[in-house]
């Protein structure tokens, strides 16, 4: 019979069948990239498809593979959690894969793409696979496939010194983490048995263990280290922003849009589902951390002229926003509150799926232009929606939703979360009281920030005119990038518009997590209005805001456009210049510049003028040149001299290579009588 088991064993069957295809296409690349996204793209739609499907129905399955070790067979399970997370990895995975099969084909006559087919598949075979896992064993080997296939991704165009720069810091801070999280798990399955046998390493001996609460708090804070390194929580963001933007786009959307996900779905399963019991200091930090994460990512964001740098900043924001939704869930559950429970977790966790849907569709849209343009440079870019009006437009979807502003999908989870602050007032904690209503100003701060951002992202790209010093053939991208865009932008509409739909199919991961309940009270009055507590607190019409947005702008457009008349089109004014070039616009350093001015000391700020005046008139200035550097302060306090101290301690071990046999035949028998001495 037809399982949802069955759909992601299928799944990953389709991934393997594209991995032996690999080596029989590689003589024909078009072949290759059509062949191998197109079976990566089944089997996201085939694991989107066991997602819903779990959920809807609270499934919860587990069975035993007989690989691994011979007394560690791999444990699997499918429930409503791990199903929620298959619909996101699934969906996006597959708006992707079909994206790819354009954007992948501009690399040809480049470079040859076979390590990226591999490679991409294996990546999104590692996510599937972290979410099926129920031991820690099988976790750790498909979070390391994950890690080890976006290495070798991000390090595709490897001639670049910038990705190789980028792919080694991103490993060292993966494995960084995996080393917490390893030891996560070893506190956890040691617990289970007693620290006498290997038992405790499958998930279900730890959810029916009871850990002593201070062994507990060690697990929690060194599994929320590993998973916060992976999902670029600050401070542990510093590989995001290098690794994003030297990747390929579409490598880019699936990094930011799904494998930070792997690393929240990590925490809510160490939190909720395997250690349960929880003091809720555990949740007020994990809500400073988001709130740090939510505020810092933003501000970074804002400073950035690489569009793809800032996408990559915006992604520690959201990242943000989701752990503020986690933190206040685990607050609630500790005051045994379960309704508000489900009503943050709810939160994160539609936030979660509204991030990987626009978040992914601005990374494709960077991806569209830097395909059209080969530029990542704001300041190089200006007037492409008149080149790339379809590009234009779905980017535009890609910045209101992200910039939560209503009826796309960024609104929805960002007002559920501040009705969690709302309502947080019944907690029996001064400290808490003080902490939240500054929680709550620092998120609506941060999310006008994010506003302000994507106004400069989208205005400075796409408005305007082309500001470059050259001029590329600027063409629409294709069928398939386009698809791929127009999928995820329909998504963020759809999320946007029917929310209660979707909170009532989530109920059953609050139910299994939080034992509380959210679709009640927020479907109350149907599918039309979302009340998440009660309707006389508040209550929101994603359709009927729609509609009223749909009325003005048509009534708009037939009180001006239908009239000939109305609309007088003149020279453009030139502030008293007579030739004003497309030089003289508005850059996206100048629109920045009012925030680096009031919050400089939070950054490292570079500034440098070079003026050279006239030969004849010095008075008068013949060139101008500007350059500004934004770099954030943690790199230099806490990772530069990390790094110092590596390379120190690199050189004086490297002395001890002599390059004479002697000297090493010395230091084996020196090791040997020391070996001797401690042993006897």
């Amino acid at each position: 019979m037809i399982s949802p088991f069955t759909l992601t064993t299928a799944a990953l069957f389709v991934i393997l069948l594209a991995l032996i295809m690999v080596p029989l296409l590689s003589r024909s690349q078009r072949l290759l990239i059509v062949s191998v996204f197109s079976l990566t793209a089944v089997a996201s739609l085939l694991t989107l498809t066991a997602g819903i499907w779990t959920v809807w129905d609270g499934i919860t399955e587990s069975y035993i593979i007989l690989l691994g070790l011979p007394d560690l067979p791999f444990h699997m399970r499918l429930d409503p959690l791990s199903g929620f997370f298959l619909t996101v990895i699934g969906a996006l995975g597959f708006m992707v894969s079909v994206y790819s099969i354009g954007y992948v084909k501009g690399f040809i006559g480049h470079r040859p793409v076979t390590s990226l087919a591999v490679f991409y598949s294996l990546f999104l075979a590692g996510m599937f696979m972290v979410i099926l896992a129920d031991d820690a064993f099988f976790f750790l080997i498909s979070w390391e496939v994950m890690a080890a296939a976006s290495y070798f991704l991000v390090m595709f165009e490897d001639e670049k010194t910038e990705n190789r720069r980028a792919a080694f810091l991103y490993l060292v801070v993966a494995h960084i983490g995996a080393i917490a999280i390893l030891l996560s798990f070893g506190l956890m399955a040691g617990s289970a048995t007693g620290f006498e046998g290997f038992n405790g390493y499958t998930f279900d001996a730890m959810r029916h263990a009871t850990f002593p609460p201070h062994w507990a708090a060690v697990a929690f804070f060194l599994a929320f280290f590993g998973f916060a390194a992976k999902a670029g929580v600050i401070p542990l963001h510093v590989w995001l922003p290098e690794a994003h933007p030297v990747a390929p786009s579409n490598v880019s959307a699936l990094m930011s849009g799904i494998m930070l996900k792997t690393a929240i779905y990590g925490i809510v399963r160490v939190t909720f589902d395997l250690i349960r019991d929880f003091p809720w200091w555990w949740g007020a930090v994990v809500l400073i951390f988001g709130l740090a994460s939510a505020l810092l990512g933003i501000l970074y964001a804002l400073q950035q002229q690489d569009l793809k740098k800032l996408l990559a900043y915006s992604s520690v924001e959201n990242i943000g926003i989701i752990l503020i939704g986690i933190g206040l869930s685990m607050t609630f559950a500790a005051f045994h509150n379960p309704v508000l429970s489900a009503l943050a977790l709810t939160a994160g966790l539609y936030h979660t799926l509204n991030h990987a849907m626009f978040k992914g569709l601005l990374f494709m849209g960077a991806g569209a232009v830097l395909h059209a343009t080969h530029e990542r440079n704001m300041e190089e870019t200006g007037g492409l929606i008149h080149r790339m009006p379809w590009t234009s437009a779905l980017f535009l979807i890609g910045c209101l939703s992200i910039s939560a502003l209503p009826p796309f999908n960024g609104f929805v989870s960002e007002w559920l979360t501040f009705q969690a602050f709302l309502l947080s007032t019944a907690l029996p904690s001064t400290l808490l009281n003080l902490l939240i209503p500054l929680g709550a100003a620092l998120l609506a701060l941060a999310a006008a920030l994010a506003a302000m951002c994507f106004v400069k992202a989208f205005g400075v790209t796409f408005l305007g005119q082309w500001r470059g010093h050259h001029r590329p053939h600027i063409h629409e991208v294709d069928w398939s990038m386009r698809t791929g865009m127009g999928m995820a932008a329909l998504a963020c509409l759809c999320l946007g518009i029917f929310p209660t739909v979707m909170i009532n199919w989530m109920d059953a991961v609050s139910v299994m997590l939080v034992r509380g309940k959210l679709a009640e009270s927020a479907g109350a009055f149907g599918w039309l209005w979302l009340t998440p507590i009660s309707h006389e607190r508040a209550s929101y019409s994603g359709p009927i805001v729609l509609l009223g947005i749909v009325g003005v702008v048509s009534l708009v457009f037939l009180l001006l456009h239908a009239r000939r008349r109305t609309i007088h089109r003149g020279p453009l004014w030139d502030c008293g210049f007579e030739k004003i070039t497309p030089r003289m616009q508005y850059t996206a350093t100048a629109f920045s510049m009012p925030i680096r001015r009031v919050l400089g000391f939070l950054f490292h700020v570079r500034e440098r003028q070079e003026a050279k005046r006239h030969l004849v008139h010095k008075a008068f200035i013949e060139r101008l040149r500007y350059s500004l550097r934004v770099r954030d302060h943690l790199w230099d306090w806490l990772y530069q001299p990390v790094a110092d101290i590596s390379f120190w301690v690199a050189r004086r071990v490297g002395r001890l290579q002599q390059g004479r046999i002697q000297v090493y035949l010395i230091y084996s028998f020196a090791t040997i009588i020391l070996l001797l001495v401690l042993l006897r």
